[in-house]
């Protein structure tokens, strides 16, 4: 008997000896009267014991049976289910194995065996968030996750996400490299799918803020801000009319963060049971299995229902927007340089002024290539270099024969060098004095 019990069992006592009114006894116990006469009476019938419940030590009829509980831990002990949550376990037990355990169930089920451990919650710091957007589309969060989402089956991914602030909608991708281009396509994705929202909200990463360069010797002068050029994706937000907000910290942006992290959490796991090892399934599975769980789960509702997505006009050419985009100056002969190769503008397109002026080059995301003079599109061709032709082969120059000196020249060259038949010295040193009878 607790002590709860035993309070209960003095308040009736109290009320079966006319202490107090059954009434006075209701009000004490949070019961209604008919309950209060109930209780006395089985308090004369069976004693003390009359305020413990009956079913209290007796298994409950919803209790998992012995069967269940064995085939549940065995599967979630296999290696694909490792790390498993009781909530995300429970989901996969339902659709994969068709065992229907509920979260809470599992969870008791899960730290018996030894596969969860209960972690108390920490008491943190209050943070106070940012409200939400009122509307749908009124400012979009856009960041990429670097993560090894396939536990080394295969090559490095990113996942590249833009979630809406007021709902939480999510739209995502995995690429193979965070670059310009790859994000250039999931944004025209989203564009084709919702239209134009009202800003995007970022972080200051080189590919939507220009980095500012300082001189060595004026370290302290900074540029302003409105003066650098735009990136290649800041350029195409303004061609769209759609805001750039840049984030000043990770947790300004803790919307798109946070949800960075239960996708390390549920999307890794979900990949691992699916078996992704290629891009080509981590998208697959991305697409549909887990957006589709996310944006039926963790949507809200806006506290505004009007959509402030805007549609996208007949001005808005996305082909020429979302793109690489390049300046260069036309020479004399109507001809542009672009990546080491020449371009001839064709006759037809060739207008006055065009010689010396700029010309606006764009590399489509499908590498196509577009020349743009003014207003209007030009039609070019690459002009095949030229092919240098090798000089013709001279023939070797003959040599001449040397003729072999004749007898009468070898034997004045031998003449010429043979030596005298007393050296010098010695024949100086030969007395050729006459005498008187010589």
């Amino acid at each position: 008997m607790t002590q709860r019990d035993r309070d209960r069992l003095v308040v009736l006592r109290k009320a079966q000896k006319y202490l107090i009114t059954q009434k006075q006894a209701a009000g004490e116990l949070g019961i209604c009267e008919r309950q209060v006469r109930r209780l006395i009476a089985r308090i004369n019938d069976a004693g003390d014991q009359a305020v413990i419940h009956g079913l209290r030590g007796r298994p409950s009829n919803r209790r998992l049976s012995d069967e269940v509980r064995s085939k549940a831990l065995a599967i979630l002990s296999q290696e694909v289910y490792r790390g498993f949550g009781p909530t995300l376990a429970s989901e996969y037990l339902a659709r994969r194995h068709k065992l229907t355990i509920g979260r809470e169930a599992l969870r008791q089920l899960m730290i018996e065996g030894g596969l969860w451990r209960a972690q108390k919650q920490k008491i943190e710091a209050v943070h106070e968030w940012r409200q939400r957007k009122h509307s749908r589309g009124e400012m979009v969060q856009w960041d990429t996750s670097e993560h090894d989402w396939l536990e080394g089956r295969g090559e490095k991914l990113y996942l590249i996400a833009m979630i809406d602030d007021a709902t939480s909608e999510m739209t995502a991708r995995f690429v193979r490299h965070d670059s310009t281009v790859e994000n250039l396509r999931l944004l025209r994705t989203y564009l084709e799918r919702y239209g134009r929202p009202v800003a995007f909200y970022t972080d200051k990463a080189s590919l939507f803020q220009t980095t500012e360069k300082r001189l060595r010797d004026r370290p302290d002068v900074r540029t302003d801000p409105a003066d650098l050029p735009p990136t290649q994706i800041g350029r195409a937000l303004r061609e769209l009319g759609i805001t750039w907000i840049a984030a000043h910290s990770p947790q300004a942006k803790g919307r798109v963060e946070r949800s960075f992290g239960t996708a390390q959490d549920r999307l890794v796991k979900g990949l691992r049971v699916a078996g992704a090892k290629t891009l080509e399934q981590a998208n697959e599975f991305l697409e549909r299995e887990f957006l589709p769980w996310w944006n039926q789960h963790l949507v809200v509702m806006p506290a505004n229902p009007t959509d402030a997505h805007r549609p996208l006009e007949e001005s808005h050419d996305l082909d020429a927007s979302l793109s690489l985009v390049d300046t260069r100056q036309v020479a004399s002969d109507y001809t542009i340089r672009f990546e080491r190769r020449i371009y001839q503008i064709a006759r037809e397109d060739v207008r006055a002024g065009m010689r010396g002026a700029s010309v606006r080059v764009e590399t489509r995301l499908d590498g196509s290539l577009a020349v743009r003079f003014q207003d209007r599109y030009l039609s070019i061709r690459e002009c095949l270099p030229a092919v240098k032709t090798a000089p013709p082969a001279r023939e070797p120059a003959r040599k001449r024969k040397t003729p072999r000196p004749s007898e009468a020249a070898r034997q004045a060259q031998n003449a010429l060098f043979r030596s005298g038949s007393l050296p010098l010295w010695i024949a100086a040193s030969i007395d050729r004095t006459r005498l008187a009878d010589s």
